[in-house]
């Protein structure tokens, strides 16, 4: 596998139609391969590795906004379900949402012995396969939103070892456990597309969105990147940055005029002056 092999499949791939995104998923799966090949010494970074600066680097796309404005989560926050699926699958999602974006197979695996007080406190299967040090937990307040959504959807059996939503069962083998996280996600994204179209919401909410959403509300909130790189359990501060949505037009015309606030400040003193001319003009004719 050599830089030359990995650009003409490029090459060959965006030939035969295959979008930017689709080839960094592809070859982002083989590098990661190769750090693990690297990590386990079957082979050796500095011989033939073929992936970075100046060798092959993983194409990217431009970061689409996947964010919800906060008026569409509003709407689906006090949308009324017309049935049962649309229910369990707007509180799966809100779920989501409030839990720091949490990803639906960390949802799957929560247990009861995951909160703890006040906080659910668990570590991200993604980071725990793939991190080289101890990860960080992350750590989720349990707002009002988030204990009566597991009150109402989660195992009345609290025992410590017992998942809190009946989505994985004990003794469940991984094969199994993967259809049943893409089944989850699948039964979540399909209904939340039907509220959508019921809501006249032009966009997306799938599992991602509620992930991205999150990331984009607190940002606009004004929560620095390395609040929300922790939130979401990020190791690398890159990866939270491609996470947040660029600021929208109104947005950006409100920073703008902030430029010149001072123009503001002046005409609201001229303005004043004035009436205090007039005021006192008035008075000296009396």
């Amino acid at each position: 596998m050599t830089v030359n092999y990995l650009n003409r499949y490029e090459q060959w791939a965006k030939q035969g139609g295959m979008s930017k995104t689709t080839i960094g998923i592809y070859t982002r799966a083989l590098r990661t391969i190769f750090n693990e090949a690297d990590a386990n010494g079957i082979i050796r970074k500095d011989k033939c590795y073929p992936f970075g600066r100046r060798k092959y680097q993983v194409p990217t796309s431009r970061n689409k906004k996947k964010a919800l404005e906060l008026n569409h989560i509003e709407q689906i926050y006090y949308y009324k379900p017309s049935c049962e699926s649309e229910k369990k699958a707007k509180a799966y999602w809100l779920f989501c949402y409030f839990s720091n974006g949490i990803n639906p197979k960390d949802v799957a695996l929560l247990k009861y012995k995951n909160i703890q007080e006040e906080y659910i406190v668990f570590e991200r299967a993604k980071t725990e396969r793939t991190s080289r040090s101890d990860p960080k937990p992350i750590v989720v307040y349990i707002t009002e939103e988030i204990a009566a959504i597991i009150e109402e959807l989660g195992n009345k059996d609290k025992r410590p070892e017992n998942y809190i939503f009946p989505i994985l069962y004990e003794g469940v083998t991984p094969l199994r456990q993967y259809d049943l996280v893409q089944f989850f996600v699948r039964f979540i994204n399909d209904w939340m597309a039907k509220i959508c179209e019921n809501l006249g919401i032009d966009k997306k909410a799938t599992t991602y969105v509620a992930r991205h959403s999150f990331a984009t509300v607190l940002k606009r909130s004004g929560a620095s990147t390395e609040v929300i790189q922790e939130a979401l359990g990020h190791e690398d501060i890159r990866t939270t940055e491609n996470y947040l949505d660029s600021f929208g037009n109104d947005t950006k015309k409100e920073i703008a005029g902030k430029l010149t606030a001072f123009k503001k400040r002046r005409i609201e003193d001229e303005t004043h002056y004035q009436s205090l001319d007039i005021a006192v003009g008035c008075g000296s004719t009396m």
